[in-house]
């Protein structure tokens, strides 16, 4: 068994799509037309066969409110793996990224974590 899919909820499709392909650096995968929504994927631009990162609707109603306390408790909805987090805090800083938490050691790990504009927060990660 392996990851294929995974999702993050997002209040608009196309900014989402905007954001994690043309500032965080993601491809499109997929677009495929869904009624009033599309099956909306993106890769890791390294990884085009990888797993994928579906941009979902939050049009349930429980998705509101779960997304809302996340970024309250200030908990990433998740998390992706760079080489060198400090290269690329500086590097989504100066496209004008908000980050809620700048890079910080912790044991065999490094994280930041930002806003990805669409509802959520979104951590990134570096292990050593």
């Amino acid at each position: 068994m392996k990851i294929v899919v995974t999702s993050v909820f997002v209040d608009d499709q196309a900014k989402a799509l905007e954001f994690y392909t043309n500032v965080l650096g993601f491809v499109k995968k997929s677009d495929i037309p869904m009624g009033e929504a599309r099956w909306l994927t993106v890769v890791a631009p390294d990884a085009p066969d990888g797993t994928e990162l579906l941009l979902e609707p939050d049009g349930h109603p429980a998705a509101g409110p779960f997304k809302r306390a996340l970024v309250e408790d200030g908990i990433p909805f998740t998390s992706f793996g760079v080489d060198d987090v400090h290269a690329e805090y500086e590097r989504l800083r100066s496209a004008g990224v908000h980050f809620t938490q700048p890079p910080v050691e912790m044991g065999p790990v490094t994280t930041a974590v930002f806003d990805d504009t669409c509802g959520n927060l979104v951590q990134i990660a570096q292990t050593k």
